[in-house]
């Protein structure tokens, strides 16, 4: 049976200032019926992702949207159909959001979206809102004051909320050691620390989650670590990508986008076969190799989360 394919544009409406999003439930009536999900509908023929958006917008909330940014593209499958979630973050829109076709809207705080119940292809588009834009990974940096000083800097002065701590250099006592001064600094800023390495360090640090090498992650057979904590990764082409959807990893990066003084060696993917990755991954992917705050609403555009750099914020 050929399946049929829905389209459907949908947006992530993020309050920045209160840190809530706008949900809406779904008609009893319908497919799904009584399940929440983001604001959105089918679009019509000739429509494009925005164009949809727009109008669905006005039709179900009663708004007018100002600015938007691309989100994330989900592809999912159905028993009887391929849905693909154009989503899009509204940044700015006119009028007060109500139930224009009498169903139920709520705004509900960003770490409470897992207390609702959401279609299954609505999962990755959760982890997308609630992850920031930008992720960085720290340098090799012997000197823990050093180390510190740095990361002080990046979570005051450039507002990173997404850490991971990669030292390949220190042996386990000194790692444990810099993770727990770095977890109570990133804790002080309202950020979130991802521990390079085996997924038993988080017995030892309760820190926010594990980031895997591309080798540990193709040697796994299932999710290595609780749901509640963020489960990451490295990868650099398809079979790593998939290999990251089937063990269940909250998000990715791909790399290297450009080519990188640490591996002049290997041939950067560049924009168009990110992009041709990116639209089949399961999960919100960051963009590294390269990257610059110049290149975030370029990585944005082709379907990235963001940006994940080292040089760019480890100064």
């Amino acid at each position: 049976m050929v399946k049929r394919r829905v389209h459907v544009a949908a947006a992530a409406i993020v309050s920045r200032d209160t840190r809530q999003v706008l949900i809406a439930r779904r008609p009893s009536t319908v497919d799904q019926g009584g399940l929440w999900e983001f604001p959105g509908g089918k679009l019509a023929p000739y429509e494009t992702g925005f164009e949809a958006l727009k109008r669905e917008l006005h039709e179900e909330l009663g708004v007018e949207i100002r600015r938007a940014q691309p989100l994330i593209r989900v592809h999912h499958e159905y028993p009887d159909k391929h849905i693909l979630l154009d989503v899009w973050q509204v940044h700015d829109f006119a009028g007060e959001p109500f139930g224009r076709e009498g169903q139920a809207v709520r705004w509900v705080p960003m770490e409470e979206l897992y207390n609702y119940p959401f279609p299954a292809a609505n999962l990755p588009i959760l982890r997308a809102v609630m992850l920031p834009t930008e992720y960085l990974i720290s340098d090799e940096e012997a000197d823990d004051e050093v180390f510190l000083g740095r990361l002080q800097r990046a979570l005051t002065e450039d507002g990173v909320r997404l850490v991971q701590l990669r030292a390949k250099s220190l042996d386990r006592e000194a790692y444990l050691a810099r993770a727990e001064r770095a977890l109570a600094l990133c804790r002080e800023h309202g950020a979130q620390l991802l521990l390079n390495g085996e997924p038993e360090l988080l017995e030892a640090v309760d820190a926010d989650g594990i980031h895997l090498t591309s080798e540990r992650l193709m040697q796994l057979e299932r999710r290595p670590i609780a749901e509640g904590k963020w489960l990451s990764a490295s990868t650099h082409d398809k079979a790593q990508l998939d290999q990251a959807g089937r063990i269940g990893c909250d998000f990715v990066t791909l790399s290297p986008l450009r080519t990188t003084p640490s591996h002049p060696e290997v041939a950067p993917l560049g924009w168009h076969d990110f992009q041709q990755l990116v639209e089949t991954a399961a999960m919100p992917v960051f963009a590294l190799g390269g990257m610059t705050r110049f290149d975030a609403d370029h990585a944005r555009a082709v379907g990235a989360q963001g940006i994940a750099s080292i040089r760019d914020f480890w100064k």
